[in-house]
């Protein structure tokens, strides 16, 4: 099976055309955490960033559609207010119309932004796509010199790719937000009583997160910590781990994992996890994004 010439060249031509690193700058290593050295990650993962993606637009869509609501309300506010109510009150509302008007131009502008990494993201799958395919039409075709030739330009071809989609990631996580996770207790029924120690490790990727809590007598908890701010980013899951403290014994209560793909929405997210297999300890969080 041979591919004609014009249309390897014709494809050669589209990547280069096509190379994200020549039409995006890197401005701030520190904003593209991905791309730092030792820390890149050479595995795009399509259909992860897929999900993020359509759950991140969704919950951006979610807070413009909060915020255009919110702008209607003022503007109609404002129409009564400038004929009849003092002119302080009315400057005043002005002022929130103009915020809320800020706002959303910026959520307006964060959208587009986040499309078009996405979009740029596909079109470098997709060439990736076309590079292995024609790899693998070349590799059953009979050797040449010229054949040996396109292989290697090929696999420079899908090298490139990778690394624009693994640049793409990186700058694509910056526009994810933060996770404001608040811990709301452990729920546990006759498994927690009065002066039972707990620690609770709660992990995404690097950032990590320990906090320890003790029952009362009353049943109530304390916990040393109660907020933490986590960034998310493409590929990792929040992973909870509660061990119960005994004197300087400990013993682990349980490890699960949690998706983040819930969290992009404009309303708080009450989680509650089983710790344990039978589902006797729970855990209860509360994410804010």
């Amino acid at each position: 099976c041979h591919f004609p010439i014009f249309l390897f060249s014709f494809y050669r031509k589209s990547l280069s055309r096509s190379s994200v690193r020549s039409r995006m700058s890197l401005k701030s290593s520190k904003a593209y955490n991905s791309l730092q050295k030792g820390a890149v990650v050479w595995d795009p993962k399509p259909l992860q960033v897929k999900k993020i993606f359509e759950a991140l637009k969704k919950g951006l869509n979610e807070y413009l559609e909060a915020h255009q609501a919110e702008l209607d309300y003022l503007s109609g506010r404002h129409k009564d207010t400038k004929r009849n109510s003092r002119l302080a009150f009315f400057y005043d509302l002005d002022k929130q119309i103009r915020t809320v008007e800020r706002y959303i131009r910026k959520l307006e502008f964060h959208i587009s932004k986040v499309e078009e990494l996405y979009e740029a993201y596909c079109i470098q799958c997709r060439l990736r796509d076309g590079a292995t395919n024609m790899k693998h039409a070349f590799s059953l075709s009979p050797s040449t010199k010229a054949s040996r030739e396109s292989l290697v330009e090929l696999y420079k071809n899908f090298q490139e790719c990778t690394e624009d989609m693994c640049f793409i990631e990186g700058a694509l996580e910056v526009h994810l937000g933060e996770f404001h996770v608040k811990m709301k207790g452990l729920v546990g029924f006759a498994r927690l009583c009065p002066g039972d120690q707990y620690e609770v490790f709660v992990r995404l990727g690097r950032q990590k997160w320990r906090l320890k809590g003790k029952i009362e007598t009353d049943d109530s908890q304390t916990w040393d910590e109660e907020e933490k701010i986590f960034i998310p980013n493409l590929h990792e899951k929040f992973e909870i781990k509660v061990t119960e403290l005994r004197g300087l014994a400990t013993i682990l209560v349980g490890v699960v994992t949690c998706d983040c793909i819930n969290f992009f929405t404009t309303k708080p997210q009450s989680i509650i996890v089983d710790i344990t297999e039978l589902g006797t300890i729970k855990l209860q969080l509360e994410v804010l994004w």
